[in-house]
């Protein structure tokens, strides 16, 4: 019998290493900069924690709370300054990977290995799980309604070549180095290890069906995304850091948006439901 050929997504393979090339451009000293540093760490918290963790995970994934509209609309186009896909492939994807976590047609299960769970599901063509707008509209019709996601996810590559041209205006090619490359290198290494080092390595306090973890690493690194046995035992939850020294930035940005009236319906797991999940 003869094996299928694996087919490589050429696209996104040379647009992730050409990214993780140009980041250690930052290692030049032409191209370094204190203020190159801090705009790639201040970039990191607005489009990884404000736009990932917030709007894209746990606001419009699964509805962990509701933010007022303009803001879920700013940290959803901050989100898409990632190249992660639009909020509509992002969400439907993730989508996906709880309905069938580690087990066969999860995008990036860890029953395919390490590497798979990491990059190679974006590296090749999965027949399992087709990457096509029939596939993601089925897993998001709350979101394909919405205009302004529907221009998200088309243009959110137009949206980062503005906004390179932006910093390349206003502090030169070092700004463009640190607060693009380098950033979104950065944050695809944390939102890869989410899906790997997060169902390898780790502690287990409540049972689930798949092999999620508690990493602090990942939950440091990834402000709170890493206490992702907690996450996957109660999706809905706001709060991903669930016991005292489970420390979960995204969390207290999340309570701080709600002292300012602008969050609201927030998900949080009470001490009975924590209690029922608990691992044996």
């Amino acid at each position: 019998m003869t094996k299928a050929r694996v087919k490589v997504n050429w696209p996104v393979t040379i647009w992730l290493i050409g990214v993780h090339l140009l980041a250690l451009l930052a290692f030049v000293p032409r191209f370094f900069s204190w203020s190159g540093v801090i705009l790639a760490a201040s970039s990191y918290l607005a489009t990884g924690i404000f736009g990932v963790n917030i709007a894209f995970h746990r606001t419009l994934t699964h509805r962990g709370l509701v933010l007022a509209k303009p803001l879920e609309y700013l940290l959803a186009l901050l989100g898409s300054l990632t190249v992660q896909g639009g909020p509509i492939t992002w969400v439907a994807t993730h989508r996906i990977h709880h309905a069938k976590s580690d087990r066969p047609g999860d995008p990036h299960g860890m029953d395919r290995g390490f590497f798979w769970a990491h990059v190679g599901w974006m590296l090749f063509e999965d027949p399992s799980f087709p990457k096509d707008d029939a596939t993601f509209a089925r897993y998001t019709p709350d979101l394909q309604v919405q205009p302004f996601y529907r221009f998200l996810d088309k243009y959110f590559l137009v949206l980062q070549g503005a906004l390179a041209l932006v910093l390349l205006a206003i502090g030169g090619w070092s700004w463009v180095i640190w607060g693009v490359f380098v950033r979104l290198a950065f944050t695809y290494q944390i939102t890869w290890s989410v899906n790997s080092a997060a169902h390898a390595w780790g502690y287990r306090t409540y049972a689930t069906k798949d092999r999620s973890t508690n990493n602090w690493v990942v939950a440091l690194l990834g402000a709170g995304e890493g206490w992702h046995n907690n996450h996957h035992a109660f999706p809905s939850s706001a709060r991903h850091g669930l016991l005292r020294h489970e420390l979960d930035l995204t969390w207290m940005i999340i309570k701080g948006f709600s002292y300012l009236g602008l969050a609201k319906e927030i998900v949080v797991p009470t001490p009975p439901q924590l209690e029922r999940r608990v691992a044996a």
